[in-house]
Formats: structure tokens, C-alpha cells, sequence
């Protein structure tokens, strides 16, 4: 098992499950990330702090806590 968190640079990765709860869980799945979807880590902050990310077509930051929270392969 494995985080988005720690998929590198340049790779993609297919969701197997999102952790969480509640209002957290609700917002990563409204934003598209769903099980079984296809990301693609285009980028990261100096910091590492957000994640830029490539889902469903479009581009999109997500904070290193909530990159935690999504499972992949």
C-alpha cells in the first residue's frame, strides 16, 4: 500500500481507495478523485507542499495531507 504522497514526479498511479472521513473524503471525491481514476503527479512545491496533479484531464493542487489520504497502485 501506497500514497498518492509518495508517487515521484512524472509518474501516474491508479487509485485503489480514499481514507478519510466525512467532509475531508466528500471534497476529494467532488474534485474527481474517485477509485479506480488515473492520476498523474506533474509536480511538486520547493517545499514539497502542494502536490500538482493531473486528473480526469485537468490540473489540480492537493495538500500533502490530503495526497495521504488517497491509495494507489
Amino acid at each position: 500500500m501506497r500514497t498518492l504522497k509518495e508517487v515521484p514526479c512524472g509518474q501516474s498511479a491508479t487509485v485503489t481507495r480514499l481514507t478519510g472521513d466525512g467532509p475531508v473524503k466528500r471534497r476529494i471525491m467532488d474534485m474527481g478523485i474517485t477509485k479506480g481514476v488515473e492520476i498523474h503527479v506533474r509536480k511538486t512545491a520547493p517545499l514539497g507542499d502542494p502536490v500538482e496533479v493531473t486528473v480526469r484531464g485537468y490540473e489540480l493542487s492537493l495538500r500533502k495531507a490530503d495526497a495521504e489520504m488517497i491509495e494507489v497502485e
